[in-house]
């Protein structure tokens, strides 16, 4: 697990712990020291604490004119015992929403674990974003995953997607490519 790196490609485009907007603007990683854990593994210290106990996250890239973020996820995502979607929600997704991002991509292809709760946390994301225009994209969700979402019917508020290929895009191309396949999706 500490061998698993947020994807790093995009740091000469965005960094977010020097972005005023961010959540995580002015924080500081040692890279020497190891202290967050999933399931007692040590992760690899660029990956940001949110409050969740088992889930971090790096946002890799956020665009305030074109008001999307594409943030990597990794760990167990947990809604019924830790209420992650909460946290998630209260501690980084309405930061963003308040600086004006209304799409965000989610990379979850490192989210070994969902288990549901309600989904009144997703309905409200989608809400608080849908009237400009807004979405949210789980990425190349594992299928494990990616089942256990659909079964908690989380698929209404969340489009998931798959593109093998995401790390060979520009953070604006990835952006691009995403929002026309949810446009084709809404129209079509």
């Amino acid at each position: 697990m500490q061998d698993i790196e947020p994807f790093y490609n995009w740091r000469h485009l965005y960094i977010s712990e020097e972005d005023e907007h961010s959540p995580f603007f002015g924080r500081q990683h040692d890279e020497f020291a190891y202290s967050n854990t999933i399931y007692n593994y040590f992760i690899h210290p660029q990956w940001d604490d949110f409050g969740s106990a088992n889930l971090y996250l790096k946002i890799l890239y956020s665009d305030y004119e074109f008001a999307f973020a594409i943030i990597e996820l990794i760990g167990e995502w947990n809604d019924c015992i830790e209420n992650d979607i909460m946290t998630l929600k209260r501690e980084v997704i309405d930061y963003l929403i308040a600086k004006g991002v209304t799409k965000f991509v989610l990379i979850t292809e490192n989210v070994l674990n969902f288990h549901s709760s309600d989904d009144c946390y997703y309905e409200e994301w989608r809400d608080d974003i849908i009237d400009n225009g807004g979405w949210i994209v789980a990425l190349n969700m594992p299928v494990h995953t990616a089942l256990e979402f659909k079964k908690a019917r989380l698929d209404n508020y969340v489009f998931l997607l798959e593109n093998d290929n995401w790390r060979t895009f520009q953070p604006m191309h990835l952006f691009q490519h995403i929002d026309n396949t949810i446009l084709r999706a809404i129209e079509g």
